[in-house]
């Protein structure tokens, strides 16, 4: 038996079932500054790659909040890999600052200049994409972003033979409700190029 939710029945709220099921998720920690100059560091789980050639990521804003705004005026932004050292400060950004107000700064979390766009990036987080912006879509009452990456940062201390490996980023996700996900544990396996390559 299954328990049928109709997204267009109204006692219906497909939006905790959605964050529940559709699990785990990146975090995109995104900075970035408005027309005049003040920054921004706040959390987007709604976050995936767009394309691989050219590479394009992209995140969505559930409402037009400050992130969003800043981006569609400056077309720029640096998504920060979420790393379980930061999960509390990753967290704490996510709470509703005035726009006036620099998240960042505030919270003490230490930023330092990008590579090629204008918004500083997290110097605690092990990686970084940074980003112009492509192009927006309206979905309803969301935004969806998507970003070209531009460049691609990562801490030396993540690679191994040149490739990040995923016990050294120790990314953290959003699950439903309030909870996270911790690093996860991996399990490797070749990926069948072809059906004569299947056990």
């Amino acid at each position: 038996m299954r328990t049928v939710f109709r997204t267009d029945d109204p006692q219906v709220k497909p939006y905790p079932l959605l964050t529940a099921l559709v699990v785990p998720r990146p975090i995109a920690w995104i900075s970035s500054l408005s027309a005049d100059g003040i920054g921004n560091l706040a959390p987007h789980s709604f976050f995936s790659v767009a394309c691989a050639r050219p590479p394009i990521v992209s995140w969505t804003s559930v409402g037009h909040k400050d992130t969003l705004a800043n981006v569609l005026a400056t077309r720029e932004f640096v998504v920060n890999i979420a790393s379980l050292p930061q999960l509390e400060l990753v967290n704490n950004s996510s709470a509703a600052f005035a726009p006036e107000e620099d998240e960042a700064s505030l919270l003490d979390i230490a930023m330092e200049p990008s590579e090629h766009v204008a918004p500083p990036r997290v110097a605690g987080s092990p990686a970084s994409l940074e980003c112009t912006l492509h192009s927006t879509i309206e979905l309803g009452d969301s935004v969806l972003v998507l970003g070209s990456v531009v460049a691609i940062t990562v801490d030396e201390s993540v690679l191994v033979d040149g490739h990040p490996e995923i016990d050294r980023l120790r990314p953290v996700a959003r699950l439903g409700r309030n909870e996270w996900g911790l690093p996860p544990e991996v399990y490797s396996t070749p990926r069948p190029l072809k059906p004569e390559d299947i056990d």
